[in-house]
């Protein structure tokens, strides 16, 4: 899921983007209200995360035109003013919720996943294929009756073959959007294969029912029947 993070000060918003990437969520930084903006309109967000004080265009200046807009992204409000007319102002304005700095991070979280929970289908919120699903908000993993149990690379890898079902994906791919490489190279690719490998043991541990296909000298697929 994608979460913009629209926050000035370098060492709060680098801390969020790390933490919440660590939680397997596509966390991307702006650090005006103009950039923050821009990005919420041109691109898709499951959710916003965004500082009331900022240079120039204010948070509530940014939540205001996000919502004429129709806008309908939840959005989670952060601030150093803990008055209760605040908090009122910025809910009467648009916002979902509203978090005081300084705050906790798993508080900050828990908040995201009542956020992402609240009126979306279950099947918004869980990726399938065959026996094998995978809840985004738990993170929990499980073919059949059997947990699978991944690293946070691995979870990651196996999102994307889940986003990208029934798809070739090639390694190229799987360095621009999982591994955030900005040029392949053979090293990256010894990498990605090394971690498939390691994927496809605990995905595929029963030989006869295999999802993870290699397409050789293309990529991977994730599917039913081999390609």
């Amino acid at each position: 899921m994608r979460i913009l993070v629209v926050e000035d000060e370098a060492k709060v918003a680098g801390a969020l983007r790390e933490g919440l990437r660590a939680e397997g969520y596509d966390a991307v930084v702006a650090t005006t209200g103009e950039e923050g903006h821009f990005l919420a309109c041109s691109e898709a967000f499951d959710l916003v995360v965004l500082d009331v004080m900022l240079p120039g265009r204010s948070g509530l200046e940014v939540l205001r035109a996000l919502r004429a807009r129709k806008c309908p992204t939840p959005v989670i409000l952060l601030t150093a003013r803990s008055a209760v007319e605040d908090r009122v102002l910025g809910l009467d304005v648009g916002a979902d919720d509203y978090l005081v700095k300084p705050f906790a991070f798993p508080e900050l979280l828990a908040r995201i996943r009542a956020l992402l929970r609240r009126g979306r289908p279950d099947d918004v919120l869980r990726l399938q294929v065959a026996d094998l699903e995978m809840d985004l908000l738990t993170r929990r993993v499980v073919r059949g009756a059997r947990e699978i149990h991944l690293t946070l690379r691995e979870y990651e890898l196996l999102q994307y073959l889940l986003r990208n079902r029934e798809r070739l994906v090639s390694r190229e791919m799987l360095a621009q959007d999982v591994w955030r490489e900005g040029a392949r190279a053979t090293p990256i690719d010894n990498v990605i294969d090394v971690h498939m490998m390691r994927l496809r043991r605990k995905v595929d541990a029963e030989p006869h029912a295999r999802l993870i296909h290699t397409v050789r000298g293309v990529g991977f697929v994730l599917q039913e029947t081999p390609p």
